[in-house]
């Protein structure tokens, strides 16, 4: 790697967009770090949009003596929800009894487990159902009569993703999507990173600190990228979800035992359908885009078919999607088997007095971890890279302030759309609380200065107008009709061919006339 005018040098360097990256890259820079964020594409373009849309415990995990990670799990459903309530909002969840399965005392105990085991404050607890009685009966099949409805939490998972990267860009970092990472290599007391930035060439980055946060690509970019030879102590552990039109009107999901042991879940999406997943199969060695196979839509149609009176086919589907989970290999089994904590490797930096040796600035690799628990894991990276980093300020602080966006009680999302629709008369009430579910308070700003629909310019499909995508692009990093449509919303699914390429030609001439500035550069010393 060639010398070049190396400066700034950043306390951190992140390699990868993802939910867990982007989680270290805010907290970090709240604390006063300089921070640079490496994503090769765009931000939770794999595993992190490709969850249940769930912060939860894991009932299941239970089953599988995983108590430190149910309990932080639990703990932080309410703490997520208090930072970020325009995005997560609870969710209450009814698991029907099916005889011949787990028995009716083993559920209970998980459920008394799952109410007391996290410090449940605002959340409801469980209570039985009489499904004869119950309008959560009517979908379901004859002959489920008792259930148990238990609390968790619904998150817009990539948005999730990219308020951690904006709230990092407000703060100072320097966030980079689109920017690959194609080689580092240790100096006297840094790393020289390698990037391919967006409009091509070569830049060389420098940090004091490597964090390895590539997900699916976290063992690629320790062998291939940093050239470091180490086990490959990753799982790779595909989940498969399908959407179809809704199956019932009330709001509640289902978690339903299937006959080989796993669980799937059933969850109103998107106002007019309903989300059915996840499968569990060991994906190959090396991360490509995962597609739902003809064998795990008909698994899914099956399970939910066990249950609902409405038979669910493969005809019925209208979307499907994949994600890879990076999970750490503990040598189960079987993938569902597989631990779903996560494990934080330090290798490097074995100084005294917390002063790297020549040579051997540290690198962290991040194994693992579920979206619930990506604060927490930011949190204890921190306390890993703590004695490298004098300079880190304050102590964990992402838990007491809110993302962008979400700065209201989490019981004042209906004030906030009341409040846009006082200073917008214009809008439809669907628009403004989805705009209000997208954005929070934020929404004021999209639609700063606009007096009628017209000011919002033209409208694509659905009700995604010209304004919020300049919005999407100027603030959010979007810039093809995909980042948009699937992972800062999923309009995708209300959208023609016609209307995405219609979308997308609009991107590309915008940017053409003036390239947009996407969040403020951060700060290196």
């Amino acid at each position: 790697m060639d010398a070049r005018a190396l400066d700034p040098l950043y306390d951190i360097a992140i390699i990868g967009g993802g939910i867990n990256g982007c989680g270290i890259a805010r907290d970090a820079a709240g604390r006063g770090a300089s921070v640079v964020l490496l994503e090769q594409g765009d931000f939770a373009g794999a595993t992190s949009s490709a969850s249940t849309k769930l912060i939860h415990g894991g009932l299941r995990y239970l089953e599988h003596y995983e108590f430190r990670l149910v309990r932080e799990a639990l703990m932080e459903r309410e703490v997520l929800w208090g930072i970020a309530p325009h995005i997560i909002r609870p969710l209450r969840f009814v698991l029907p009894h099916h005889k011949g399965l787990r028995p009716a005392w083993l559920l209970r105990l998980g459920l008394f487990l799952y109410d007391h085991l996290g410090g449940r404050k605002r959340l409801p607890a469980t209570r039985t159902l009489d499904l004869r009685h119950d309008e959560a009966g009517a979908p379901l099949r004859a002959g489920y009569a008792r259930a148990f409805e238990y609390s968790d939490c619904w998150v817009e998972d990539s948005r999730l993703v990219v308020l951690n990267a904006l709230d990092a860009a407000e703060r100072g970092a320097d966030i980079r999507p689109r920017s690959r990472v194609t080689g580092a290599v240790r100096a006297a007391d840094h790393w020289q990173i390698e990037v391919e930035p967006p409009g091509g060439g070569r830049e060389i980055v420098r940090a004091r600190v490597l964090v390895n946060a590539a997900g699916p690509w976290v063992h690629e970019v320790l062998a291939q990228v940093l050239r470091i030879n180490t086990p490959a102590n990753v799982r790779l552990v595909q989940g498969s979800h399908i959407v179809v039109p809704r199956l019932y009107q009330h709001d509640r999901a289902y978690i339903f035992q299937n006959g080989d042991g796993r669980i799937v879940f059933a969850i109103p999406y998107e106002h007019d359908f309903t989300l059915i997943g996840t499968t569990d199969r060991d994906f190959g060695r090396v991360p490509g885009k995962p597609v739902a196979s003809p064998e795990e839509i008909a698994y899914l149609c099956a399970a939910a078919s066990e249950y609902f009176r409405t038979p669910v086919t493969p005809d019925t589907v209208v979307w499907t999607y994949s994600g890879v989970r990076p999970l750490y290999d503990d040598g189960a089994s079987k993938a569902q088997e597989a631990t779903r904590d996560y494990v934080l490797e330090l290798e490097g930096g074995e100084g005294e007095g917390g002063s790297p040796p020549s040579g051997r600035p540290p690198l962290l690799s991040v194994f693992g971890g579920k979206i619930t628990t990506y604060r927490r894991l930011a949190e204890h990276a921190l306390q890993k890279l703590g004695p490298f980093l004098p300079t880190l300020s304050r102590a964990s602080w992402t838990g007491g302030e809110p993302l962008p966006g979400g700065d209201f009680p989490v019981d004042g999302q209906m004030r906030i759309v009341a409040q846009l629709k006082r200073a917008h008369p214009f809008l439809e009430e669907r628009q403004a609380r989805r705009l209000v579910v997208a954005y929070g308070t934020r929404a004021l700003r999209l639609l700063d200065g606009a007096r009628s629909a017209a000011d919002l310019g033209r409208t694509f499909g659905a009700d995604l107008t010209e304004a919020e995508v300049l919005y999407l692009m100027r603030e959010e990093w979007a810039r093809t009709a995909e980042d948009v449509l699937w992972r800062r919303s999923k309009l995708g699914l209300r959208f023609t061919r016609e209307q995405v390429e219609a979308l997308d030609a609009f991107m590309q001439a915008s940017m053409m006339r003036q390239p947009q500035v996407s969040a403020a550069r951060g700060r290196a010393s």
